[in-house]
């Protein structure tokens, strides 16, 4: 295993509140050394960090990785790639894919493709329910064994509460979090969110009703469980507010929402660019208002991709007819650096949300600058703006929504595990 010295960089690490210049000493995979701890430190290489951040690798709690199942539009290393040259090193891959991510066999699959691919880690989600079907309990002890964090119900809510309820006890057994998803599938029969520019549009509507009605019954049955719970994909003020309550109430509940809620709205579907029809919808400028304040204040604490890269076409054709998603691994932390510059958030709020936050979640060693975490980190040149075109996208998926917007960050290097997995070359 390679010795390197990251060298003369601002050490930036939320779940620490370090922030200082200084070198990173990396050997046997893991941070050896910081600051002036690592003078003595003899590298077999050097990587120049002066002017740069080095932050800790970013974990994003929500990507499809479209294998197994539907690799026309992507597969594991092809967005593992792309994860590593945006500065995430842990990728969580739902269970939705096909076949279901519900036997130790599909997680096996899964990380053998992730270790071939040599990029970014893996963290496979397992099923909550046999096939997602949402009536028969998922073998979960095979799944935590087999190394799954956590488990989910992939994005199709278990309606039967009771089987919830029984899951959620279960998985708690086992010390796993439940990964739900805040909607009921009956009230979100739509593409838009229910209001003025959806019926300007002529487009079927989803009312906030939808996530407030799933996210209060599932509040109840979590309630009644104890179990860690965590909600994903928050959309709407009404839900924030829902939510909020309940967190007073009951501190093993956490939430979080997809970066590009935090930026659109429904107003950028206008022109009926498929781009912009995402699941959940897009909703209004008031709850996008809600939950940029929602994180700010910790109601919610993680911010994902919620990466859902798509072929031409599954995003060619009616509005309606699309499939709904977008690319997000290329633009989360450049995203996620606007929030800052928009002063939403402070520098270690906001990297808090993508790194410490879902480690927590999810137990991992990795989302810290520490010594002895695993070296899982990204250095990043906070002056150097790009474009985001089709051409600059990393993943397969060009769906992007910020198509020609410009950011003010570049990521130069990564590395997963102590090795070098992404550089750049100083222009």
């Amino acid at each position: 295993m390679s010795r390197i010295l990251i060298r003369g960089g601002r050490l930036i690490d939320p779940a620490t509140e370090r922030d200082e210049v200084g070198d990173v000493a990396i050997a046997d995979g893991r941070v050896v050394a910081l600051g002036n701890e690592a003078n003595d430190f003899s590298p077999e290489r050097t990587l120049d960090a002066a002017g740069h951040w080095v932050i800790p690798g970013l974990i994003d709690l929500c990507a499809r990785l479209r294998e197994p199942g539907a690799t026309r539009k992507a597969d594991i290393a092809s967005e593992a790639r792309a994860a590593v040259a945006g500065g995430i090193t842990t990728l969580a891959m739902p269970p939705d894919t096909n076949p279901v991510m519900d036997t130790p066999s599909v997680v096996d699959l899964v990380n053998h493709r992730a270790d071939m691919a040599g990029a970014a880690r893996i963290a496979p989600l397992g099923a909550l329910t046999q096939g997602l079907g949402g009536e028969q309990l998922s073998g979960m002890a095979a799944l935590a064994a087999a190394g799954c964090p956590a488990l989910s119900d992939g994005g199709q809510p278990v309606t039967d509460s009771l089987v919830l309820r029984r899951a959620l006890d279960y998985a708690s057994t086992f010390s796993l979090p439940g990964l739900l998803t805040p909607v009921d599938p009956e009230l979100a029969q739509g593409c838009l969110s229910e209001g003025p520019t959806a019926t300007r549009l002529g487009l079927p509507g989803i009312p906030a009703a939808a996530e407030t009605a799933g996210l209060g019954r599932q509040l109840a049955v979590a309630g009644a469980t104890g179990a860690r719970v965590h909600f994903g994909r928050i959309s709407s003020a009404d839900g924030v507010r829902l939510l909020a309550g309940a967190l007073r109430e009951n501190r093993a509940l956490s939430a979080d929402a997809a970066i590009h809620q935090l930026f659109l709205t429904e107003q950028d579907a206008m022109d009926y660019d498929p781009r912009f029809h995402l699941a959940p919808p897009l909703r209004d400028i008031v709850d996008r208002e809600a939950l940029r304040s929602a994180v700010a204040e910790g109601v919610i604490s993680i911010l994902c991709s919620d990466h859902q890269p798509h072929d031409r076409d599954a995003k060619d054709g009616p509005f309606s007819s699309t499939a709904p998603g977008a690319s997000g691994l290329d633009t989360l932390l450049a995203l996620v650096l606007r929030l800052v510059e928009d002063r939403v958030l402070s520098l270690h709020q906001a990297l808090a949300t993508v790194t410490i936050a879902p480690s927590r979640l999810l137990g991992l060693e990795a989302g810290r600058l520490t010594e002895g975490a695993p070296a899982d980190i990204a250095v990043v040149d906070p002056n150097k703006p790009w474009f985001c075109s089709t051409e600059t996208l990393r993943s397969r998926g060009k769906n992007s929504p910020f198509l020609g917007w410009e950011f003010s960050a570049q990521v130069r290097h990564t590395l997963v595990g102590g090795r070098l997995v992404h550089s750049i070359a100083e222009a």
